[in-house]
């Protein structure tokens, strides 16, 4: 299995949004805290639509083997 440009990019928003949120909670700044969950969870889709592309792929690459003579 490969690892594709959206899936790197993808967690390290989702952990830096989640260091971005714990960091605001513990300051006691909702604005950071917020902005935090939502890079964690922007950064989660773009890393699943990584999987997703990475997914793609390799059922093509088994397709086009298994339909070789």
């Amino acid at each position: 299995m490969g690892i594709n440009k959206d899936q790197v990019d993808g967690r390290v928003k989702e952990a830096a949004g989640k260091v971005q949120a714990v960091a605001g909670r513990v300051t006691g700044s909702p604005t950071q805290e917020i902005k935090g969950t939502v890079k964690k969870v922007v950064g989660s889709a773009q890393a699943g639509f990584g999987d997703a592309k990475e997914k793609v792929k390799e059922d093509q690459k088994r397709d086009a083997k298994d339909s070789r003579p």
